[in-house]
C-alpha cells in the first residue's frame, strides 16, 4: 500500500471509529436502553481515545454527543487553559479512576498533561441552557431559568481533587492534605448578545481577581461585605468579569481565579484537558464525598448562585 492510501485509510478508520462512538454514546444520553450499557459507554470511551491519537477526534464526539453540535463545539471552545501556583503537584483528575494523591499528582514544573500515574488532566461539564429553544428542557431537568438567567448560555466546568492541600506537609497534617476529595472550578456565562463572562470558584464563592479582595473578602458569607466590595467596584455581582480563557489555580487550597498574576510553576493547555459530561455521572453515581459534589450544589441548578455550598 503506498504512503497516500495508507493514510487515507487511516482518516477513513479514524472517522469510522468515531461515527460508531458518537452512535453508542448518543444512544445512551438520549435514553435508549442498550445491553450491557456501562459496557458499550466504556468501549465507546476507549474507540474514541484511541482515534484521538492524532488529535483529529479527541472529546469534541462525547461532547456533540451529549449537548447536540453547536454546545458541544462551545464547551470544547470556552474551556480555559490551567495555570498552576507553586505549593501543590496535584492537577484535576477523573474522581471515578483516582481519588488518592498517588495517582493524581503530576509533575511539579512545565508542561503538564498527565499525572505520574499516566491519568489525562480532566475536567468535568455540566451545561444549563437558558436560552428560549432550550429553557424549557433545562427547566424540565430542575434548573431555573428565570429572571436573570433568561437567555443565557452557562457552561460549568468542574474540577476534582483528591484533597485539599492546603495544609499538605505540616506537620499536624502529613501529606493527607485539610481534607479528602477537593471539587472546584470555573464557570462560563453566555450573554444573548454574545458576550462572554467568566468566574472561578473561590473559598465559600466565586471570583475573577486573586488576593483578599478579590478573594476573601469577597467570599465572605456576611452579605454586607459582598454588598460593600461589590459597590466599591472591588468585586463583580457574583464574581463574575470579562472570559480571560484562563484558570489560576492555588497551589494550596486549589481556589481559583481567572485574572490574576500568579506565580506559574506548571500549565496544562486548553486543548489538553479532557472532558467528561457530567450529567449522566451525576444521576447514576453512588460516590460518595467529604465535601458537596457539584450536582449537589445550588449552583447546579441556579447558574447565577453565588456561593458554593
Amino acid at each position: 500500500m503506498r504512503d497516500g492510501e495508507r493514510g487515507q485509510g487511516t482518516v477513513e478508520w479514524v472517522g469510522l471509529v468515531c461515527l460508531v462512538s458518537l452512535l453508542i454514546v448518543g444512544m445512551l444520553v438520549a435514553g435508549v436502553r442498550v445491553p450491557g450499557a456501562a459496557l458499550a459507554r466504556s468501549i465507546a470511551s476507549r474507540i474514541l481515545c484511541a482515534a484521538a491519537l492524532a488529535d483529529r477526534c479527541g472529546d469534541e464526539p462525547v461532547l456533540i454527543a451529549a449537548y447536540g453540535t453547536e454546545v458541544g463545539e462551545l464547551v470544547r471552545r470556552h474551556m480555559p487553559s490551567l495555570l498552576f501556583e507553586r505549593g501543590s503537584r496535584a492537577v484535576p483528575v477523573d474522581f471515578r479512576r483516582c481519588r488518592e494523591t498517588s495517582c493524581g499528582d503530576a509533575m511539579e514544573h512545565g508542561y503538564v498533561k498527565r499525572t505520574d500515574g499516566g491519568l489525562p488532566v480532566s475536567a468535568f461539564v455540566h451545561v444549563v441552557d437558558c436560552r428560549p429553544e432550550a429553557a424549557g428542557d433545562s427547566e424540565a431537568a430542575g434548573a431555573d431559568c428565570s429572571g436573570e438567567r433568561a437567555g443565557n448560555l452557562y457552561l460549568q466546568y468542574w474540577t476534582y481533587y483528591a484533597d485539599s492541600a492546603t495544609f499538605r506537609g505540616v506537620p499536624i497534617a502529613g501529606e493527607k492534605g485539610f481534607h479528602p476529595d477537593d471539587w472546584e472550578g470555573v464557570q462560563i456565562r453566555i450573554r444573548p448578545d454574545g458576550s462572554v463572562d467568566e468566574r472561578a470558584s473561590s473559598h465559600e464563592g466565586y471570583n475573577q481577581r486573586p488576593g483578599p479582595v478579590g478573594g476573601w473578602a469577597s467570599d465572605a458569607g456576611v452579605d454586607s461585605v459582598k454588598d460593600a466590595t461589590e459597590a466599591l467596584g472591588l468585586r463583580a455581582e457574583n464574581g463574575w468579569g470579562p472570559e480571560t480563557h484562563l484558570l489560576i489555580v492555588s497551589g494550596g487550597s486549589h481556589a481559583g481565579n481567572t485574572a490574576g498574576i500568579p506565580h506559574i510553576e506548571r500549565l496544562t493547555p486548553r486543548n489538553r484537558v479532557h472532558l467528561i459530561p457530567l450529567e449522566a455521572i451525576a444521576a447514576g453515581t453512588d460516590a460518595r464525598f467529604a465535601i458537596n459534589p457539584p450536582w449537589q450544589k445550588k449552583v447546579w441548578r441556579n447558574p447565577e448562585a453565588g456561593g458554593t455550598d
